[in-house]
């Protein structure tokens, strides 16, 4: 079974450049599967049952068990794929189970399923450029985003890292550059906390 890995790096724009002028349909074959890492590490995992060169999407299809349903359809915009593992070729497929599961035609997709995947999607969006701060060093953008996955009440306050409402980290973000703006109960235990955590990622420790 074929299983190559590819991460891609640059950002989603560097996606498109990436793949250069290859079709979707010949990148991603028909009755191909993948596997697909998205936006906040997300997977989406199938069988490739279409692609669409106009809307840059490839449609995935999932055998279900232990439900009612048969598949499960997943449209995935390849801008937003962060990485991608062929899991098993079409040629390898076709010997192993035929192309009878392609041949069916797609169940029905609800709408508001689609719906809710759009409006969340544009949410996990919004959220991450929030995050960034393009005024940041380098480093102080990779602590920001240790300090929110260990924290999650992570804000920028100009160039300064706010954790908790209660922790402020200066530029340079180093441990001596780590303060309590605002007293409260576990003040200093989140002081110390939040010291550790970006003494960890100056060294290097992701």
């Amino acid at each position: 079974m074929a299983s190559t890995t590819k991460a891609r790096k640059g950002g989603p724009n560097s996606n498109n450049s990436a793949k250069g002028t290859t079709l979707l349909s010949v990148r991603y074959p028909v009755n191909s599967s993948w596997e697909f890492t998205l936006p906040n590490d997300e997977i989406a995992a199938g069988t490739v049952y279409c692609t669409d060169e106009t809307s840059q999407l490839i449609v995935l299809q999932k055998s279900l068990v232990h439900t009612t349903l048969t598949f499960e359809v997943r449209m995935v915009q390849v801008l937003s794929i962060k990485g991608e593992k062929l899991i098993s070729s079409s040629a390898e497929n076709s010997a192993n189970k035929g192309d009878a599961s392609l041949s069916k035609p797609l169940p029905v997709i609800e709408r508001k399923l689609l719906d809710d995947r759009e409006k969340r999607a544009i949410r996990l969006a919004e959220e991450s450029f929030r995050h960034i701060n393009q005024n940041a060093t380098p480093q102080g953008q990779a602590i920001f985003d240790r300090l929110l996955k260990a924290c999650n009440e992570v804000t920028w306050e100009g160039k300064s890292i706010l954790v908790l409402g209660q922790i402020q980290v200066d530029p340079p973000y180093a441990q001596e550059n780590c303060k309590v703006i605002s007293k409260g109960s576990g003040a200093e235990g989140s002081l110390d906390r939040v010291k550790k955590i970006v003494a960890a990622a100056a060294s290097g420790g992701f």
